[in-house]
């Protein structure tokens, strides 16, 4: 099993490198806001993945910290990107 964990692992990180592309491609800054969630997400699952292969516990309790710094990260970029301004605004 510790194989398979592995395995998954490295499929999600490799899986970010097309994550990569959109971040330094993407056309707003909420796609890449997307895209480093989604770093936040892989990044987690992965930790926990290799913690489990290792018998490591620390790895799944970075991987905690990890996924809640990636919430409040999220929060701190809504709270800054969209004010009450642009919420008044009509859309076209």
């Amino acid at each position: 099993m510790t194989t398979v964990y592995l395995l998954v692992a490295t499929a999600l990180l490799i899986s970010l490198c097309g994550g990569m592309y959109q971040a330094i491609r993407g056309p707003t800054p909420g796609d890449r806001m997307l895209v480093i969630q989604l770093f936040g997400t892989a990044a987690v699952a992965a930790l926990i993945l290799i913690g489990e292969a290792t018998s490591e516990p620390a790895l799944v309790d970075v991987a905690l910290v990890l996924a809640l710094l990636a919430a409040v990260t999220v929060i701190a970029f809504v709270g800054l990107a969209w004010t009450v301004e642009d919420i008044d605004e009509p859309r076209d």
